[in-house]
């Protein structure tokens, strides 16, 4: 018995060892095995330079089909693929078969993978489809997400999350009953400028928290769009802009609003806004006091930016919002009581591909078997907030909203995905 001890500890050192490796830090060690690294060429003053660890493989990707191929998936979400490092285009389902064939060859994905809406349930018999991301006008979010979790695939759904907050539970019930995934693309909360924002908020580097003031717009040209229609959008400027300007608040806040002000227009005769808002104007009032005071609309130059007021300084970013090219600033007195003198300073962040991060940051929580950081939970609070909007629109008073009955975010996403 002696003679076996050691070996004997051996072995159960190394199954502990194996136990306290976690899945991320295993995918980290393995990815550092494989970094191509050079020795320095400048001298100690100069700022190091940044490598980044290799991406997977491309066998090892997580696989995605594209369930719609419009604009933002044409022009955003396909190109972000060249710059995620966990996963890869594998499929499309279009309406569209010429259109679609001409993006497949684009980015390597068979003919036998492109499928029309009609065969979508064929997803279900293709394992190299993982997850599907959807792009599809609002009110198909629902019954697109539900067959998808059906077929066995994990959803990355194309915020708003759908039309009602009906919808928006039959698609959390359907994907926990199916034990799948369901991720909002609320690229906004991974993107690094928002991360360093949130950080310096939890840091109190900005004091308490007072207001949040924001404005999303942009003109609508085509009134045939279908973002104009109530039946496919759900709504106007509210639910497809303005709903920017609801998530930040409640991002970076970290609270759930707990009274709406809410006020609608649209101009009589415009031909774009026969069935929903032009404009939308209101005010979500927060435990704390806290009050964001925000206006979204459809027939404005584009502008797009916030600022957050807190007791010892404000934060603004303009333009806010956007693809790329955001740019957040930061004021406070500097220098002492006596003498201090009002200081403003761009904070410099260096930009990544939001789309990149939030695919990557989907492939994770398939892999490693946990919650996305804006879960269906999140999208539906969003959606909560915005059908009491409209219902204090409708009556003319503040509308209550009680607190959701559990966390809307999940884990937070990881800094080098």
């Amino acid at each position: 018995m002696k003679h076996d001890q050691a070996p004997r500890r051996d072995f159960l050192r190394y199954v502990g060892t194996l136990a306290a490796l976690s899945a991320p830090a295993m995918q980290a060690a393995a990815a550092e095995k494989d970094r191509v690294t050079f020795p320095p060429i400048e001298t100690k003053s100069e700022k190091p330079e940044k490598t980044e660890p290799p991406g997977d493989p491309m066998n090892e990707r997580v696989g995605i089909a594209i369930v719609g191929v419009g604009r933002i998936s044409v022009n955003e979400v396909l190109p972000a693929f060249a710059q995620s490092k966990h996963t890869k285009p594998v499929a499309l389902v279009s309406g569209d078969r010429a259109k679609a064939l001409k993006i497949a060859r684009q980015y390597n994905i068979p003919e036998s993978a492109v499928l029309d809406y009609k065969d979508y349930d064929k997803l279900a018999g293709m394992p190299e489809v993982q997850g599907v991301y959807i792009a599809l006008p609002n009110s198909m979010h629902a019954e697109y997400t539900i067959r998808a979790a059906r077929a066995g695939k994990h959803v990355l759904c194309e915020k708003p999350m759908a039309n009602t907050v009906a919808e928006c539970q039959s698609m959390i019930d359907a994907c926990k009953g199916a034990k799948r995934k369901l991720m909002i693309a609320y690229r906004r909360q991974y993107a690094p400028v928002e991360r360093t924002l949130v950080k310096m908020i939890r840091e109190k580097k900005l004091g308490e928290l007072r207001e949040f003031v924001s404005c999303n717009s942009q003109n609508m040209g085509d009134p045939q769009h279908w973002r104009l229609k109530r039946a496919l959008a759900g709504g106007g400027a509210l639910p497809d802009v303005g709903l920017y300007c609801i998530n930040e608040a409640r991002f970076l806040s970290g609270e759930e609003p707990v009274e709406v002000i809410g006020h609608t227009w649209s101009t009589p005769g415009d031909a774009r806004f026969k069935e929903v808002e032009e404009s939308c104007q209101f005010v979500l009032r927060f435990p704390s006091g806290f009050v964001a005071s925000c206006t979204t609309g459809y027939a404005s130059h584009k502008s797009q930016m916030f600022r957050l007021n807190g007791s010892t300084a404000f934060a603004e970013m303009n333009p806010a919002y956007a693809y790329n090219g955001n740019r957040l600033r930061i004021s406070r007195v500097e220098g002492g009581k006596e003498q201090g003198q009002e200081q403003t300073s761009e904070i410099q962040v260096e930009e990544e591909n939001q789309f990149a991060k939030e695919l990557d940051h989907f492939a994770q929580c398939v892999r490693q078997d946990k919650q996305p950081h804006t879960p269906g939970e999140e999208g539906l609070q969003d959606q909560r907030i915005i059908e009491a909007i409209y219902a204090s629109a409708k009556s003319g008073r503040a509308v209550k909203l009680t607190p959701p009955p559990g966390k809307t975010r999940g884990p937070e996403p990881e800094e080098k995905a």
